[in-house]
């Protein structure tokens, strides 16, 4: 399958991205970013990112969450396995946390590159990256309530998401992918609320991530103007079906 007419954000209409979570080289899901509380789906990612493609995936985001743990990319055999099928884009983050981690990703033909800490503790380095590579970054903005956290979801940082999100939205980005980690793998629906006030505040493409379960989820956030919709959980237990929420987007 090749993908259709997708040369970067913003087109219309919304559309879907399946989530591949990596830790040891499996595909996992954390309640709550908690990494205690690890659901294990599929052993083989490869198998699982070529299921997505059956479903009619054009887009895959993957997290190396050993990476976000240590600071440093880990699962990158994994995700150039992926990206070797050649079929889709993707974009990846995870601990990338310098420049040559970036353009490692970048050689392997990642599409998007999704920085988060390292954009919130030092957002000098973080212009800098995205003047760098012109569309190719994008902006992890993770957030508990109103405020940011960083270091794969355990430090909160003294950044409010909003006054944040529109000093990152000045920058050359990609795109911003917006998570509520209260939401993420509970499956209660999404941040609708906070959502929305991020969409509003800024005036580039924003992905929203976290709580997704159903179809409803989806009409709800395409009403509200996002770009794209991140989903994990909910396809992995089977409350979703990625062909039926790819639908649905459009």
């Amino acid at each position: 399958m090749e993908v259709l007419g997708l040369e970067g954000f913003g087109g219309l209409p919304m559309y879907i991205i399946p989530a591949i979570d990596l830790r040891q080289g499996k595909c996992v899901r954390l309640i709550q970013g908690e990494y205690h509380r690890q659901i294990t789906y599929e052993d083989d990612p490869v198998k699982q990112a070529e299921q997505f493609l059956s479903a009619g995936a054009q887009w895959l985001h993957i997290v190396d969450l050993d990476g976000a743990k240590i600071g440093k990319p880990v699962n990158t055999e994994t995700i150039s396995a992926i990206s070797a099928l050649g079929k889709f884009k993707i974009e990846v983050g995870g601990g990338i946390r310098d420049e040559a981690s970036i353009k490692e990703f970048l050689d392997m033909n990642i599409e998007h590159v999704i920085i988060g800490t390292k954009a919130v503790s030092d957002f000098e380095w973080f212009s800098e990256m995205t003047q760098k590579f012109t569309g190719r970054i994008a902006l992890g903005l993770d957030a508990r309530g109103s405020r940011v956290v960083t270091h794969a979801w355990t430090e909160e940082a003294p950044q409010q998401l909003l006054e944040f999100a529109v000093e990152a939205a000045r920058l050359p980005l990609a795109a911003i992918i917006y998570t509520d980690i209260t939401k993420d793998g509970m499956m209660t629906g999404p941040n609708l609320e906070r959502t929305k006030a991020v969409i509003d505040a800024v005036h580039i493409p924003v992905i929203a991530s976290g709580g997704i379960k159903e179809i409803a989820d989806i009409k709800k956030l395409a009403e509200l103007g996002a770009e794209a919709a991140i989903i994990g959980r909910s396809l992995y237990e089977g409350t979703l079906d990625l062909a039926d929420a790819i639908e649905a987007a459009r």
